[in-house]
């Protein structure tokens, strides 16, 4: 939908001069930001019902309860929740009976701004409740922002606008939830980064909240956003918190056997690193905004494709717009992620360290300092030459035979100049092997696979985990076409 981007102060008198909204503030650590610009805009008695800020923790416990689930941490998901939790029911309780004709709502957010010695960089949680339908169950949106001021004063605006920004869009732009995400960093590009939008409730329940992470990437509201298998949005400062985590980049288009070899056997070795905590790791599977674009276009239905089967499989999906890895870790390094690793196949690793060679031509150890920092490490899964795939191809040697030639992390191609560099990596064990895998899964490329798939080729469905080709067949994905079709016989499905 078209729309006209209003000044704060405009939308807040808008609000506060429609007679059907109508709710509560509660606000913690960064002032009474957002309830100010209802104050200062007139007419503010129509639209609050109360203000309130408990600073003190032992007033905020006395309030919303003590935060255990927050492992002591005021500025966190369950925070909000109880926030929201106690004011929506103290404006029900007290006031529907008064006003049986009003939408209610309650706002709440917990924010720690940037601190003098910038120690803390900045970050919140912000949500609303609010009806649509006078008397009807409330709707739930929540999100997570991250402040990109270096000022704190910058910061405590920025987390006012963003607060109207959010009670305006959810009154006003709930009919187009993707507006509505747009509309939430109205006169604050480049000020903020929503990673997480959480939209819930009777009113939404055809949203589809990995759609909203896509919007949230597509958008530019922030680099990274993450849902569960479950399907709903995820913050990485939550549920992370403290862990190890290893991620693996692909298309997963559709998933396939040596995919699921390679995750599996880097996962174990992850697990049994001296440095690691086996029972305090988590993996995570990344899709990139550019592998979900065709000629610059967005396919949102091959992106429910792709998320549906992941969700199956049980996965925890992380969407970027971090073509290059080392934005990925700075991301997850901000949120006290103990160690990170990454794993991928051989071919990409030799890619990334030449491209990383090729665009930093004066500050080599720079760019390979962001791109491997201490607490990093690549897993690099092996392929096999060209050479070897063709003979196998003719018939000429099997792919287990092949086994010999092996392309691995330790014998691949790198440019002369930076090869010093790049032997300190492999004995300093930032770049390692994978150690265990299935040779004979090797000859399995994800592109052929789906090449099969839309051409109703047969034989694919030996190449993908027994649930993927399950799911492709029943829900017809990937463009999926029965190879009974293809041959001018009927479909059994």
């Amino acid at each position: 939908m078209t729309r006209n981007i209003l000044e704060t102060e405009q939308k807040a008198l808008e609000i506060n001069l429609d007679d059907h909204i109508y709710g509560a503030f509660a606000e913690i650590g960064a002032g009474q930001e957002v309830a100010r610009h209802f104050f200062q805009a007139g007419a503010a008695a129509g639209t609050i019902a109360k203000s309130m800020s408990a600073y003190d923790k032992t007033v905020s416990d006395e309030i919303y309860g003590d935060e255990t689930k927050g492992k002591g941490r005021y500025v966190c998901e369950a925070r909000l929740y109880k926030m929201l939790d106690h004011e929506y029911e103290l404006m029900e309780g007290r006031l529907r009976q008064e006003r049986p004709q009003q939408n209610f709502f309650a706002f709440a957010d917990t924010v720690a701004a940037i601190n003098y010695q910038k120690t803390i960089k900045g970050d919140g949680w912000l949500g609303l409740r609010f009806q649509l339908h006078p008397g009807a169950k409330p709707n739930d949106l929540v999100l997570h922002v991250r402040l990109l001021d270096n000022d704190n004063r910058l910061q405590q605006q920025a987390v006012g606008i963003l607060g109207v920004n959010l009670i305006y869009g959810c009154f006003r732009y709930h009919s187009a939830p993707e507006t509505l995400l747009q509309s939430l960093v109205d006169n604050l590009r480049g000020r903020v980064a929503i990673d997480m939008v959480r939209l819930q409730g009777p009113d939404f329940q055809d949203i589809d909240n990995r759609l909203l992470c896509l919007w949230v990437i597509k958008n530019g509201l922030s680099e990274v956003a993450v849902f569960g298998p479950d399907g709903n949005s995820l913050h990485a400062g939550e549920f992370l918190y403290k862990k190890s985590i290893l991620i693996a980049r692909g298309s997963y288009r559709p998933p396939t056997l040596v995919q699921q070899d390679m995750i599996r056997n880097a996962f174990e070795q992850f697990r049994a690193e001296p440095d690691v905590d086996a029972g305090n790791t988590f993996f995570l599977t990344e899709i990139t905004l550019d592998n979900l674009c065709t000629d610059g276009q967005l396919d949102e239905r091959d992106f429910l494709d792709r998320a549906d089967i992941l969700c199956a499989l049980g996965q925890t999906v992380v969407l970027s717009n971090c073509v290059q890895h080392k934005k990925l870790i700075a991301y997850f390094a901000d949120y006290k992620v103990k160690r990170i690793g990454l794993v991928m196949g051989v071919r990409k690793l030799q890619n990334i360290i030449r491209e990383t060679y090729e665009n930093n031509p004066d500050n080599l150890l720079g760019a390979f300092g962001k791109l491997f920092p201490r607490n990093v490490r690549f897993y690099i899964y092996p392929c096999l030459p060209a050479k070897a795939l063709a003979q196998a191809g003719a018939g000429k040697r099997s792919l287990a035979q092949a086994g010999a030639a092996l392309v691995t992390a330790k014998n691949i191609t790198v440019p002369q100049p930076i090869h010093f560099l790049y032997d300190h990596l492999l004995e300093n064990q930032n770049i390692v092997d994978i150690q265990e895998f299935n040779p004979s899964v090797l000859g399995i490329y994800h592109k052929e696979v789906l090449k099969m798939i839309r051409n109703g080729e047969p034989g694919w469905e030996e190449k993908v985990p027994e649930q993927v080709a399950k799911m492709v067949r029943q829900k017809k994905l990937f463009g999926y076409v029965d190879d009974l079709h293809s041959k001018g016989g009927l479909s059994t499905h």
